[in-house]
């Protein structure tokens, strides 16, 4: 997404000044954090209730990305630095989601309890609209810095996890067997390592960026010549 920085901002680097917040930004934060929440709540109860790792995986999920918007929103205004190492944050919190993940479905796979594929293709289809409009509210955003491209990825991954519950509740009503929601959990944990991994190398990347920067700065106020 393009900055509308004023004139002034040409002369500061991103450690030093954080870009103009765009309102539109600001609000569909709001909207995906608050309609985060509700569907943790739904999903929690739900996963519970009809024994599906993969509805309790992707309640995880909601959890994690409600926290991580509230912590986007926490660092809109600061400098890019700042919003470099809250993407970090973000980005190794899907990885041990992952992780996470990948150990229940392990868990589980001993247990044999078959979950209630009726609960679980509902609740993914309620889900899946709920993601696919966050989705669609910050797909503009998609280009942005690594904050910006983290919380894009987060609302993706969701969208195609709810597909995939609702394939897996297909799987375990026709089989009659666990295993279809034990291997969308283990897919759902795939998706979150990669993409934490993405995030978390972007912000890396942004981060050494600004040091560098900063750096030259300080060695040119110091009259310090430097090379590329």
């Amino acid at each position: 997404m393009a900055c509308a920085c004023h004139s002034s901002c040409s002369t500061e680097t991103p450690a030093s000044a954080a870009p103009p917040v765009d309102p539109r930004w600001r609000r569909a934060l709001w909207i995906a954090l608050v309609v985060n929440a509700v569907m943790f709540g739904v999903e929690l109860v739900a996963g519970l209730q009809a024994h599906s790792v993969s509805l309790l995986a992707d309640a995880v999920d909601f959890a994690g990305d409600a926290a991580n918007y509230a912590l986007s929103l926490a660092v809109l205004s600061m400098a890019l630095v700042w919003r470099s190492r809250a993407a970090f944050v973000k980005g190794a919190t899907m990885f041990a989601y992952g992780l996470f993940v990948l150990a229940r479905a392990g868990w589980l796979l001993q247990s044999g309890s078959v979950p209630d594929a009726m609960t679980m293709g509902v609740v993914g289809l309620v889900a899946l609209l709920a993601n696919a409009g966050v989705a669609v509210l910050l797909y503009s955003f998609r280009s942005g810095d690594a904050n910006m491209r983290s919380v894009w990825l987060c609302s993706r991954n969701d969208a195609l996890s709810n597909v995939a519950v609702m394939a897996a509740a297909l799987g375990v009503f026709g089989t009659g067997s666990a295993l279809p929601d034990l291997a969308v959990a283990a897919v759902m944990a795939l998706l979150a390592l990669a993409a934490g991994q993405s995030v978390m190398r972007q912000a890396w990347a942004e981060l050494a960026q600004t040091t560098q920067n900063s750096h030259q700065k300080s060695q040119q106020i110091a009259g310090i010549p430097h090379s590329d």
